[in-house]
Protein backbone atom coordinates (compact mmCIF):
# COMPACT_ATOMS: atom_id res chain seq x y z
CA UNK A 1 0.00 0.00 0.00
CA UNK A 2 0.85 3.40 -0.30
CA UNK A 3 0.10 6.31 1.94
CA UNK A 4 0.66 10.15 1.08
CA UNK A 5 2.53 11.77 3.54
CA UNK A 6 4.79 15.44 3.82
CA UNK A 7 3.81 15.59 0.16
CA UNK A 8 5.49 12.60 -1.03
CA UNK A 9 3.87 8.87 -1.67
CA UNK A 10 5.03 6.16 0.70
CA UNK A 11 5.26 2.46 0.29
CA UNK A 12 4.51 0.57 3.40
CA UNK A 13 4.39 -3.07 3.51
CA UNK A 14 2.41 -4.55 6.38
CA UNK A 15 1.99 -8.40 7.69
CA UNK A 16 0.97 -9.91 10.95
CA UNK A 17 -1.00 -8.06 14.10
CA UNK A 18 -1.03 -7.40 17.44
CA UNK A 19 -1.39 -4.83 19.93
CA UNK A 20 2.02 -4.03 19.49
CA UNK A 21 3.43 -2.66 16.46
CA UNK A 22 6.89 -2.88 15.03
CA UNK A 23 8.04 0.42 12.83
CA UNK A 24 10.72 -0.75 10.66
CA UNK A 25 12.89 1.71 8.40
CA UNK A 26 15.66 0.43 6.23
CA UNK A 27 19.72 1.27 5.39
CA UNK A 28 20.95 3.54 2.66
CA UNK A 29 20.99 1.01 -0.42
CA UNK A 30 17.66 -1.14 0.99
CA UNK A 31 13.94 -1.61 0.91
CA UNK A 32 11.20 -2.17 3.10
CA UNK A 33 12.04 -5.82 2.16
CA UNK A 34 15.78 -5.61 3.57
CA UNK A 35 13.40 -6.88 6.85
CA UNK A 36 11.68 -9.64 5.23
CA UNK A 37 13.47 -12.34 6.91
CA UNK A 38 13.69 -10.96 10.30
CA UNK A 39 9.68 -9.42 10.20
CA UNK A 40 8.56 -13.29 9.10
CA UNK A 41 9.92 -14.16 12.46
CA UNK A 42 8.23 -11.85 14.49
CA UNK A 43 4.71 -11.65 12.63
CA UNK A 44 2.61 -14.19 14.04
CA UNK A 45 2.96 -11.97 17.60
CA UNK A 46 3.39 -8.25 16.47
CA UNK A 47 2.17 -5.91 13.32
CA UNK A 48 5.27 -5.34 11.25
CA UNK A 49 5.28 -2.11 9.09
CA UNK A 50 8.22 -1.62 7.31
CA UNK A 51 8.46 1.75 4.95
CA UNK A 52 10.35 2.40 1.91
CA UNK A 53 12.48 5.87 2.47
CA UNK A 54 11.44 8.68 -0.16
CA UNK A 55 13.76 7.54 -3.16
CA UNK A 56 13.84 3.90 -2.39
CA UNK A 57 12.07 0.80 -2.84
CA UNK A 58 8.39 1.94 -4.65
CA UNK A 59 8.29 4.86 -2.78
CA UNK A 60 7.64 8.39 -4.72
CA UNK A 61 11.36 10.02 -5.81
CA UNK A 62 10.67 13.81 -5.26
CA UNK A 63 13.65 16.16 -6.64
CA UNK A 64 14.64 17.46 -3.37
CA UNK A 65 13.98 16.68 0.73
CA UNK A 66 16.25 13.74 1.62
CA UNK A 67 17.42 14.94 4.96
CA UNK A 68 17.19 13.01 8.67
CA UNK A 69 14.38 15.18 9.10
CA UNK A 70 12.07 14.51 6.04
CA UNK A 71 12.89 10.79 6.34
CA UNK A 72 11.71 11.38 9.87
CA UNK A 73 8.80 13.12 8.88
CA UNK A 74 7.68 10.74 6.07
CA UNK A 75 7.44 8.24 8.82
CA UNK A 76 5.64 9.84 11.56
CA UNK A 77 3.30 10.55 8.62
CA UNK A 78 3.32 7.12 8.05
CA UNK A 79 2.62 6.17 11.99
CA UNK A 80 -0.27 8.97 11.89
CA UNK A 81 -2.31 7.92 9.10
CA UNK A 82 -1.98 4.02 10.65
CA UNK A 83 -3.66 5.31 13.97
CA UNK A 84 -0.60 3.90 15.67
CA UNK A 85 -0.66 3.55 19.23
CA UNK A 86 1.52 1.61 20.58
CA UNK A 87 4.88 0.85 18.39
CA UNK A 88 8.51 0.30 18.73
CA UNK A 89 10.82 2.05 16.04
CA UNK A 90 13.34 -0.27 14.05
CA UNK A 91 15.88 1.30 12.49
CA UNK A 92 19.05 -0.18 10.56
CA UNK A 93 22.12 2.00 9.54
CA UNK A 94 20.48 5.46 7.91
CA UNK A 95 16.88 4.09 8.79
CA UNK A 96 18.54 4.03 12.46
CA UNK A 97 19.64 7.74 12.28
CA UNK A 98 15.80 8.36 11.56
CA UNK A 99 14.43 6.66 14.03
CA UNK A 100 16.63 8.55 16.54
CA UNK A 101 15.43 11.96 15.14
CA UNK A 102 12.29 10.16 15.83
CA UNK A 103 12.36 8.74 19.13
CA UNK A 104 14.08 12.38 20.52
CA UNK A 105 10.74 14.06 19.83
CA UNK A 106 9.35 11.51 22.73
CA UNK A 107 6.00 10.98 20.11
CA UNK A 108 2.97 9.36 22.16
CA UNK A 109 3.05 5.83 21.57
CA UNK A 110 6.17 5.10 21.43
CA UNK A 111 7.48 2.28 23.48
CA UNK A 112 10.76 1.21 22.97
CA UNK A 113 14.02 2.46 20.26
CA UNK A 114 15.92 -0.82 18.53
CA UNK A 115 18.88 0.51 16.45
CA UNK A 116 20.45 -2.08 14.35
CA UNK A 117 24.14 -1.31 13.07
CA UNK A 118 22.73 2.22 13.07
CA UNK A 119 24.96 5.35 12.06
CA UNK A 120 25.50 7.53 14.99
CA UNK A 121 24.35 11.13 15.66
CA UNK A 122 27.20 13.18 15.28
CA UNK A 123 28.24 13.48 11.79
CA UNK A 124 30.54 11.62 9.39
CA UNK A 125 33.23 13.58 7.91
CA UNK A 126 34.29 12.20 4.46
CA UNK A 127 37.41 13.51 2.45
CA UNK A 128 35.85 14.30 -1.37
CA UNK A 129 37.07 11.36 -2.40
CA UNK A 130 35.54 8.81 -0.03
CA UNK A 131 32.18 10.75 -0.39
CA UNK A 132 32.48 10.10 -4.31
CA UNK A 133 32.93 6.67 -3.78
CA UNK A 134 30.14 6.30 -1.24
CA UNK A 135 27.85 7.96 -3.87
CA UNK A 136 29.04 5.90 -6.65
CA UNK A 137 28.57 2.73 -4.92
CA UNK A 138 25.56 1.84 -6.31
CA UNK A 139 25.55 3.02 -9.99
CA UNK A 140 26.42 -0.21 -11.20
CA UNK A 141 25.90 -4.11 -10.50
CA UNK A 142 29.81 -4.58 -10.59
CA UNK A 143 29.84 -2.05 -8.10
CA UNK A 144 27.08 -2.86 -5.31
CA UNK A 145 28.87 -6.53 -5.70
CA UNK A 146 32.28 -4.97 -4.30
CA UNK A 147 31.09 -3.29 -1.55
CA UNK A 148 28.80 -6.11 -0.69
CA UNK A 149 31.54 -8.26 -0.85
CA UNK A 150 34.14 -6.05 0.81
CA UNK A 151 32.28 -3.60 3.22
CA UNK A 152 28.70 -4.72 3.80
CA UNK A 153 28.93 -8.16 4.89
CA UNK A 154 31.39 -10.64 6.79
CA UNK A 155 29.39 -13.40 6.07
CA UNK A 156 27.80 -14.82 2.61
CA UNK A 157 23.98 -14.20 1.79
CA UNK A 158 22.16 -16.93 -0.04
CA UNK A 159 21.71 -15.95 -4.13
CA UNK A 160 18.02 -14.72 -3.03
CA UNK A 161 19.25 -12.30 -0.56
CA UNK A 162 21.93 -11.51 -2.93
CA UNK A 163 20.14 -10.73 -5.88
CA UNK A 164 17.59 -8.19 -4.00
CA UNK A 165 20.49 -6.45 -2.64
CA UNK A 166 21.72 -5.45 -6.02
CA UNK A 167 18.14 -4.70 -7.29
CA UNK A 168 17.15 -2.38 -4.02
CA UNK A 169 20.69 -0.97 -4.66
CA UNK A 170 20.58 -0.19 -8.34
CA UNK A 171 16.70 0.96 -8.54
CA UNK A 172 16.90 4.03 -5.93
CA UNK A 173 16.49 7.27 -7.21
CA UNK A 174 19.75 9.26 -8.24
CA UNK A 175 19.04 11.48 -5.70
CA UNK A 176 18.17 9.34 -2.89
CA UNK A 177 21.83 7.92 -3.62
CA UNK A 178 23.51 10.89 -3.75
CA UNK A 179 21.50 12.66 -0.55
CA UNK A 180 22.97 10.08 2.19
CA UNK A 181 26.72 11.18 1.27
CA UNK A 182 26.36 14.74 1.01
CA UNK A 183 23.63 15.88 2.92
CA UNK A 184 22.27 13.44 5.73
CA UNK A 185 25.40 11.31 6.83
CA UNK A 186 26.67 14.90 8.21
CA UNK A 187 23.87 15.79 10.17
CA UNK A 188 24.67 16.11 13.63
CA UNK A 189 21.72 15.51 15.87
CA UNK A 190 23.42 14.93 18.82
CA UNK A 191 21.48 17.57 21.19
CA UNK A 192 18.16 15.83 20.15
CA UNK A 193 19.45 12.35 20.64
CA UNK A 194 20.38 13.52 24.20
CA UNK A 195 16.57 13.67 24.95
CA UNK A 196 15.28 10.16 24.24
CA UNK A 197 13.70 8.87 27.16
CA UNK A 198 12.57 5.41 26.40
CA UNK A 199 14.41 1.82 26.66
CA UNK A 200 16.84 1.30 24.09
CA UNK A 201 18.54 -1.61 22.04
CA UNK A 202 21.56 -1.35 20.17
CA UNK A 203 22.83 -3.85 17.86
CA UNK A 204 25.85 -4.30 15.94
CA UNK A 205 27.48 -6.64 14.16
CA UNK A 206 30.64 -7.78 15.60
CA UNK A 207 32.53 -7.29 12.00
CA UNK A 208 30.76 -4.13 10.84
CA UNK A 209 32.80 -2.00 8.50
CA UNK A 210 30.61 0.63 8.36
CA UNK A 211 29.37 1.57 11.57
CA UNK A 212 31.65 -0.08 13.91
CA UNK A 213 31.28 -1.48 17.21
CA UNK A 214 34.04 0.92 18.27
CA UNK A 215 32.00 4.14 16.64
CA UNK A 216 28.74 3.60 18.46
CA UNK A 217 30.55 3.27 21.55
CA UNK A 218 32.16 6.27 21.51
CA UNK A 219 29.49 8.54 19.62
CA UNK A 220 26.36 6.92 20.31
CA UNK A 221 25.90 4.83 23.55
CA UNK A 222 27.06 8.01 26.30
CA UNK A 223 24.79 9.30 24.90
CA UNK A 224 21.51 7.27 25.23
CA UNK A 225 21.49 6.68 28.72
CA UNK A 226 18.40 4.26 28.38
CA UNK A 227 20.56 2.06 26.05
CA UNK A 228 22.44 -1.24 26.24
CA UNK A 229 24.42 -2.81 23.33
CA UNK A 230 24.54 -6.58 21.88
CA UNK A 231 27.20 -7.48 19.51
CA UNK A 232 26.53 -10.16 17.09
CA UNK A 233 29.22 -12.44 16.22
CA UNK A 234 30.69 -13.01 12.97
CA UNK A 235 28.38 -10.45 10.99
CA UNK A 236 28.94 -7.62 9.35
CA UNK A 237 26.55 -4.18 8.51
CA UNK A 238 23.68 -6.54 6.70
CA UNK A 239 22.77 -8.62 10.00
CA UNK A 240 19.20 -8.08 9.10
CA UNK A 241 20.52 -10.29 5.80
CA UNK A 242 23.24 -12.39 7.39
CA UNK A 243 21.80 -13.81 10.77
CA UNK A 244 18.10 -12.46 10.90
CA UNK A 245 17.35 -15.26 13.27
CA UNK A 246 19.79 -13.89 15.77
CA UNK A 247 18.08 -10.33 14.87
CA UNK A 248 14.66 -11.20 15.64
CA UNK A 249 15.73 -12.97 18.92
CA UNK A 250 17.06 -9.85 20.20
CA UNK A 251 14.03 -7.55 19.23
CA UNK A 252 11.28 -10.31 20.99
CA UNK A 253 13.76 -10.27 23.90
CA UNK A 254 14.02 -6.89 24.27
CA UNK A 255 10.21 -6.43 23.70
CA UNK A 256 9.94 -8.61 26.14
CA UNK A 257 11.39 -6.62 28.78
CA UNK A 258 9.10 -3.86 28.17
CA UNK A 259 6.38 -5.27 29.29
CA UNK A 260 8.18 -5.88 32.72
Amino acid sequence: MHIQTNGTRIHVAQQGSGELALVLLHYYGGSSRTWDAVAGKLAQRYRIIATDHRGWGQSDAPAEGYGIADLAADAEGVIAALGLQRYVLVGHSMGGKVAQLMASRRPHGLQGLILIAPSPPSPMLLSEDQRAMLAGAYQSRESVEFVLDHVLTASPLSDARREQVIEDSLRAAPQAKRAWPNVAMAEDITTAVATINVPTLVIAGEHDQVDRVTTLQAELLPRLPHARLHILPGVGHLSLLEDPEAVAQQIEGFIGTLAD
